[in-house]
């Protein structure tokens, strides 16, 4: 068992660097997609939404693997590479001003409009009603991560990194969006 763990992390080494993009891609839809499992049983759903599940691993797969990898080489383009305190908060700062609210705001408009099929009107006043908190507890949440991420992560480890710490955080997003849909 241990040395087809240790074959199979090789290979993903491997595959992570031949084809960074396309590895953090997948590897974004794949957690994607574990969250939004394990968010569908947290909410009590009897079988498993595979149109959801395969539209959460879309998104994943298209937006948070691509945008992460391009995210963090920009950042250490900007910052040259840097990791002392000083530039690590930059870093942080910058993220959180810059991609959390967007990635945020980007999931709840396709969470409704494109995973639950509603209406524009409904969607958007649904983000203007509940964004604001989505956002100010990611704020308590991601700064953190981000610290971590940025100071101690090689720069190919960080989408990895942040895609497992987001796999947990999607099912929040889950839930609350869920809870939301509820309410409405």
């Amino acid at each position: 068992m241990a040395a087809t763990a240790k074959k199979g992390l090789e290979q993903y080494m491997l595959q992570l660097q031949l084809h960074p993009l396309r590895t953090k891609a997948i590897t974004a839809g794949v957690l994607t997609g574990i969250s939004d499992s394990v968010a569908q049983k947290l909410s009590g759903i009897p079988r498993i939404q595979l149109r959801r599940l395969l539209l959460k691993v879309l998104f994943g797969f298209a937006y948070a693997g691509p945008v992460g990898h391009f995210f963090h080489k920009l950042m250490d383009i900007i910052f040259k590479g840097k990791k002392d305190k000083k530039t690590v908060a930059k870093k942080v700062l910058l993220e959180q001003l810059t991609s959390s609210p967007c990635t945020h705001f980007l999931f709840l408009v396709y969470y409704g409009l494109i995973i639950e099929g509603r209406p524009w009107s409904q969607v958007r006043n649904k983000v203007r009603k509940e964004y604001p908190s989505v956002q100010l507890t990611a704020w308590t949440f991601w700064p953190v991560v981000g610290w971590v991420n940025y100071r101690y992560m090689p720069l190919k480890f960080r989408v990895v990194f942040h895609s497992f710490v987001a796999c947990c955080w999607g099912i929040f997003l889950n839930l609350r969006a869920r809870t939301l849909t509820l309410t409405k």
